[in-house]
């Protein structure tokens, strides 16, 4: 059964499908298959990325879908390698160049530099540029901590619609989702199942095997994946599983069919570690991190 998905809206009125299928990792190769998997079972939002290195396959299997691009909201991030305001321009026409689309839904920058946040805002100052020429319907950032964002925000005209930050039950980053919250920017989560975060120190369990999350599972007739994003999208944020199996793709969008209770949610809430399972927003240098996008 296809369940409507219940649509965020942003800070400048667009609206954005609260579930989306993310392809982080995933070979171009498997990329055109698993997005046309998601595509068929009734995801609208697809997020990807210049450093994944699969933005063509995501416009191929887009175009390739029943309802065409015009069905779908597509997501991208530019590369800290691109980041000052000509390349940042120029970044885009790289993306765009490969999705085989003339407009992108939300672009995003996919890091703070934090070395260098003169470049990170030329960069930003770029989407913006973007967004008002209508290139763009929404702009953003990922990875940002309180910290960026308020030095963003000193200097930006338009306040980013989305953070998309690594948040799962087992980090969950509190100060950031309140300061998201405070300034009308929405949470976006990434490996929302905990999937980069596998082990609990101490514990070899993952986030799937974790009991307070298993038993809310039982209790529900749902997987514990199932049981997360739910936790997620009730707590208003949006969700970018990935997964290359269209059976698994099918199970993370089956879950508008159940309600976690109030006591559930907080046992859910209660599972934080602190601890971060991506690289360090402070720890992202060019030096470290930069690396060729190609052009389109």
């Amino acid at each position: 059964m296809v369940h409507e998905v219940p649509d965020i809206a942003l800070n400048n009125g667009v609206e954005m499908p609260s579930i989306g299928l993310g392809v982080f990792q995933t070979p171009p190769d498997e990329t055109r298959s698993a997005v046309a998997a998601a595509l068929g079972t009734g995801y609208r939002h697809i997020d990807t990325a210049a450093a994944y290195g699969n933005e063509r396959e995501v416009g191929e299997a887009v175009h390739a879908s029943k309802g065409g691009r015009a069905a779908v909201f597509l997501e991208t991030k530019i590369w800290i390698s691109d980041y000052g305001y000509d390349q940042t321009l120029h970044a885009f026409d790289k993306s765009v160049g490969k999705l085989g689309v003339d407009q992108i839904d939300l672009l995003i920058l996919h890091q703070a530099l934090p070395s260098d946040f003169d470049k990170t805002f030329e960069a930003y100052r770029a989407l913006e540029t973007l967004l008002k020429n209508g290139k763009v319907r929404a702009i953003g950032v990922s990875n940002f901590m309180v910290e960026h964002l308020t030095n963003l925000l000193d200097e930006a005209e338009v306040v980013p619609a989305v953070n998309q930050i690594e948040l799962h039950p087992y980090f969950q980053q509190p100060e950031v989702q309140a300061f998201n919250a405070e300034h009308g920017i929405v949470t976006q989560a990434w490996s929302p199942i905990g999937g980069i975060t596998f082990y609990r120190e101490g514990e070899h369990t993952s986030t799937l095997e974790d009991p307070a999350i298993v038993k809310i599972a039982e209790s529900h007739s749902k997987s514990p994946a199932q049981v997360m994003l739910r936790w997620h999208l009730q707590e208003g944020r949006s969700v970018i599983p990935k997964s290359t199996k269209p059976r698994r793709i099918a199970e993370n969008f089956d879950v508008f069919d159940f309600e976690l209770t109030t006591d559930e949610v907080a046992a859910i809430d209660r599972l934080d570690t602190g601890k971060r399972g991506g690289p360090e927003p402070d720890a992202i240098t060019l030096e470290s991190f930069g690396r060729e996008i190609p052009e389109a």
